[in-house]
């Protein structure tokens, strides 16, 4: 992973582009994150690297350090300009796995709705996952807000959810109602009606019906499989 780093320095430097304008380009608010990153501080998820790679003008591969195929460099930056995200990922998701046996969830701040959870840029963190613990399926984790699951989970608690667009009836997922930001709550399934049941007993359950869940709407983003507490 080292290569990846350095690469990042050495790219940006040959774009001539400044530590600010590369975080600009790639979703940080502070150049501090990039000077980090390019010291191999900072552990990035594959959305991230991706994006790297697409404001450095090359590909997920050639920023890794990888040999790919038999392609000249210029070969590799065509090849990027066009079709980076598609043509691209299925050969970096297998590298990647035989690169490594850690996995790693970008950590998110929020959660809005009609936002596919791989164009969110405002990450925060990321959240080292053992492969052995968790089944094949995309993960990410959320920086939990407000005491609505307490005492079981509190604010500033990570969660690290999979996602998926379904629970089953008793399982914690994370939801998006009425177009708000998502909520973590308790699924509670009576025919095709929905319940969100949070921990703490001052909070009101939400009742939902099947016409509700179809009209405002009711969309669950993914399981909680997971809690990391902040102490």
């Amino acid at each position: 992973m080292l290569d990846l780093y350095k690469n990042i320095k050495n790219l940006r430097v040959e774009n001539q582009l400044t530590q600010t304008e590369l975080a600009d380009k790639t979703g940080y608010s502070d150049k501090s994150m990039i000077a980090k990153i390019e010291k191999g501080q900072i552990d990035l998820p594959q959305s991230k690297i991706e994006q790297f790679a697409e404001a450095l003008n090359v590909t997920p591969a050639y920023l890794m350090g990888w040999d790919i195929i038999d392609a000249s460099n210029e070969e590799a930056r065509k090849l990027a300009q066009q079709n980076r995200l598609v043509a691209m990922r299925d050969f970096y998701e297998q590298k990647l796995k035989g690169k490594t046996e850690t996995i790693f969830a970008p950590v998110l701040g929020r959660v809005a709705a009609g936002i596919p959870i791989e164009m969110v840029t405002d990450i925060l963190d990321t959240e080292e996952l053992d492969p052995k613990s968790f089944p094949e399926g995309d993960y990410f984790g959320l920086v939990i807000s407000g005491n609505s699951m307490e005492p079981k989970i509190s604010e500033g608690d990570v969660v690290i959810v999979r996602q998926q667009p379904d629970v089953e009836s008793g399982q914690i997922a994370i939801v998006t109602v009425n177009g708000d930001d998502a909520t973590c709550k308790k699924v509670m399934k009576y025919g095709s009606n929905l319940r969100l049941v949070s921990f703490n007993p001052r909070y009101e359950a939400m009742q939902f019906s099947a016409e509700d869940v179809e009209k405002l709407p009711v969309k669950i983003i993914g399981r909680v499989v997971e809690l990391r507490a902040k102490f």
